[in-house]
């Protein structure tokens, strides 16, 4: 896992605007980092609990859509573990997170993809800016950004040069025709009805994810690609 800044307060959940997730993959890597626990995500408002019990100290309020690193060691019937800021271990009940399909790794040295990385490790280090707030028209990462910007600013990492626009950037790049011939690094454009064009824009991550700057997420978050409100949009993707 790439570099990311850390909470700086005790006892905060160590969320997505902190670290780089690595996508579990079959291809056998060599140094791996140390692995810190599961992605998470909250689907609403809870709590984290200094015990497995409803009724102990509160560490945390928890937000809808709020990232989390389960601890899979630590689980106890009815609750899951959630790793602390201080490395200390807190509850969340089960029926209030999702367990997404990555794994949230220890940070390593270097926080940018070189040229020669592949897709796979560009759609690794996308899901360092989850939670990076949206800004229509905005092309900062600090002050906030909108969808076409930050596919545009990503891809320019490893030396591609896009669009500015979703609808330009999706005539740009080899087309694919079908979802399961989708892999991780490939960009999705999705239709705007309001507008009458492809408006939106986002990043396949592999495992039927997708990571993008949303409006309605209020920022950079992660979304699946077979929810029908993205499925029946889908209109374009491009490699």
């Amino acid at each position: 896992m790439d570099l990311l800044q850390v909470l700086k307060k005790t006892n905060r959940v160590i969320c997505f605007t902190i670290f780089i997730f690595s996508l579990q993959t079959n291809s056998a890597t060599t140094n791996k980092p140390k692995p810190l626990g599961q992605l998470g995500q909250s689907t609403t408002s809870t709590r984290i609990y200094h015990k497995p019990n409803s009724k102990s100290k509160t560490l945390y309020n928890v937000k809808p859509y709020e990232y989390l690193i389960i601890k899979h060691s630590k689980e106890v019937k009815g609750y899951k573990g959630i790793l602390l800021n201080n490395g200390t271990i807190g509850y969340i009940p089960n029926n209030h997170i999702a367990v997404l399909p990555y794994q949230v790794n220890q940070k390593q040295t270097s926080n940018s993809p070189s040229r020669q990385s592949s897709r796979n490790s560009l759609a690794n280090y996308s899901l360092s800016y989850v939670g990076v707030p949206y800004k229509f028209g905005g092309e900062c990462f600090q002050n906030g950004i909108d969808c076409s910007s930050f596919v545009q600013k990503l891809y320019g990492k490893i030396g591609i040069n896009l669009p500015r626009t979703a609808a330009e950037q999706a005539l740009v790049g080899e087309p694919i025709n079908r979802l399961e011939h989708l892999k991780p690094g490939d960009r999705l454009y999705f239709w705007e009805k309001k507008r009458g064009i492809i408006g939106h824009t986002g990043m396949y991550l592999g495992n039927g994810y997708f990571v993008h700057s949303s409006l309605g997420k209020k920022g950079v978050s992660t979304d699946r690609i077979d929810d029908p409100k993205w499925r029946n949009l889908l209109v374009a993707a491009r490699r």
